[in-house]
């Protein structure tokens, strides 16, 4: 029973059998089902280009317009401190957190496709309603649409890379998520930094355009095939056979089709998976996968520099055209860090990564907070030096990020369950990490404004202690097959006692 925890593990070692070629179908269907990622992406680069926009503000929130220039010589923390326009921004998360639970019953039973394609039309309307908007609440109920969109996405969009993936290269294939969220950000940041010299509806144009991507996402979610696993998991045996042997390349995919299936009739065992994520022999990967790593992904602070670039750094002193430039910056560093992480991922393993890129993340906080302690609220712009120097060191924070806690952030999680709860579990990880998403979103500015630089050194130490949990608690699983992540667990020094425990209890039942 591939996946159970409780199983003979001697049945399940049948990795060295699995066969491979890397196939255009291979290909094709990974870049496809990918794109959902855009969607994540371009909204979360979009929506602080268009907070900061002076057309914007004079329209929905002419309060903190009038903040922002009242002093227009003086750089302060608290000028974009309202409530009502960090709620534009978090409320895309609060609706994405609920509907994953939506999403996990379609992507369970109806397929990952299925998800695909409801999120990117109710991505699509959202985006409709945002672009021609009147009045706050048009904005706020585009928003929850474009939530909705973006819980189905995130929901299945990494299930389905993890699961077409080879083990060998399945770090690389589930980073294209990254990847294309990180291109969306780049898109988003572009369109901002253009869209801002049209005048008075500038914002609409940058908002109307996440129609795009959301028809991108449609297209490719009809193209591209379902999952191996979810065609077996649905009773299509046959037909995730020969799915199987097309992406594999290959005729001779016994060995990983009886993994598939025995991790089927395990799953199919299951009544209730969110229940089963709560048993001992799982409680690794729930607290591992579903809660630590999707909460400490947002409690690096990397999101809320990509909420607010644009607006840090015109509460900085960057003038508007500046400060969207330096947020394109910041996107590029995204990029090319997904790009390092994509290629060398299955070389080095997870935690390299995550232990070297948090030393450097820890480092650049600090570096910034000592340097607004310095330079910075005393009625005066930075210098240009002092800017220069904080735009590199973001810069080089977010290559940490993004080739560490961004896409391994949903690759781990995506990999760690076994199939019988890998869909729940995936609803979990969403919402843990949308409630932080939005958290951090919410309350942001608000913390910037009565922390100062001090927000900068709360999130270095975060990244301490959650370096430190990766080094303790999180084992390898860098080309291991996902029918066989549990069998790490059941030789940790820490979690082996609790697993072996789950066991016991579980074999009990079965007497």
């Amino acid at each position: 029973m591939a996946g159970g925890g409780f199983a003979d593990p001697g049945a399940l070692k049948r990795a060295h059998l699995y066969e491979y070629k890397i196939t255009g179908y291979f290909i094709f269907s990974c870049i496809v089902g990918a794109l959902g990622g855009s969607l994540f992406g371009y909204d979360l680069g979009v929506s602080g280009g268009v907070t900061s926009m002076d057309d914007f503000l004079i329209e929905f929130f002419p309060q903190v317009y009038e903040r922002k220039h009242a002093h227009m010589e003086e750089t302060d923390y608290c000028k974009y401190d309202d409530q009502m326009l960090t709620l534009f921004t978090s409320s895309l998360y609060f609706a994405a957190l609920v509907s994953t639970f939506g999403a996990s019953s379609l992507t369970k039973n109806k397929g990952r496709k299925a998800s695909i394609i409801v999120g990117s039309v109710s991505f699509f309307i959202g985006a409709v309603l945002n672009a021609a908007a009147s009045n706050i609440a048009m904005l706020i109920t585009g928003r929850i649409l474009l939530g909705i969109g973006i819980g189905f996405g995130n929901q299945a969009v990494p299930l389905y890379l993890s699961e077409m993936a080879p083990a060998k290269v399945r770090g690389a294939v589930n980073q294209l998520f990254q990847l294309t969220t990180c291109l969306g950000i780049l898109v988003a940041n572009l369109v901002n930094y253009a869209t801002e010299k049209i005048h008075p509806w500038g914002w609409r144009l940058s908002l109307g355009l996440a129609t795009v991507p959301a028809t991108v996402m449609f297209i490719g979610g009809l193209l591209c095939p379902e999952t191996p696993n979810s065609l077996v998991e649905q009773g299509k045996m046959d037909e995730g056979r020969k799915v199987l042997e097309r992406v594999r390349g290959t005729t001779n995919v016994d060995a990983e089709f009886d993994d598939l299936v025995d991790a089927s009739r395990e799953a199919q065992a299951i009544k209730n998976p969110f229940q089963n994520l709560l048993l001992k022999k799982n409680r690794p990967q729930f607290i591992i996968g579903a809660l630590a790593i999707p909460a400490f992904q947002q409690l690096t602070g990397n999101n809320s520099i990509l909420f607010y670039a644009p607006v840090i750094f015109q509460t900085l002193g960057f003038g508007s055209g500046a400060s969207l430039y330096a947020s394109v910056i910041t996107s590029v560093a995204l990029v090319l860090a997904t790009l390092i992480s994509m290629f060398y991922v299955d070389k080095f393993g997870r935690r390299a990564f995550f232990l070297e890129a948090g030393a450097e993340m820890f480092f650049c906080m600090v570096a910034t907070a000592v340097v607004l302690a310095l330079e910075f609220g005393k009625g005066k712009e930075l210098s240009f030096g002092v800017s220069i120097f904080l735009v590199i060191v973001i810069f080089m924070f977010v290559l940490a990020y993004g080739r560490s806690w961004g896409p391994l952030g949903w690759l781990v999680p995506s990999e760690l369950f076994p199939l019988e709860i890998r869909s729940a579990a995936q609803s979990v990880v969403v919402c843990v990490n949308m409630i932080f998403t939005a958290f951090v979103a919410q309350f942001f500015l608000l913390s910037l404004c009565h922390l100062k630089y001090g927000i900068f050194l709360l999130f270095g130490g975060l990244i301490v202690f959650m370096s430190c949990f990766v080094f303790f608690f999180l084992p390898e699983t860098k080309q291991v097959p996902i029918e066989e992540i549990y069998l790490l667990f059941e030789n940790h020094w820490f979690w082996k006692k609790i697993v072996v425990d789950g066991n016991q209890d579980k074999s009990q039942e079965h007497a």
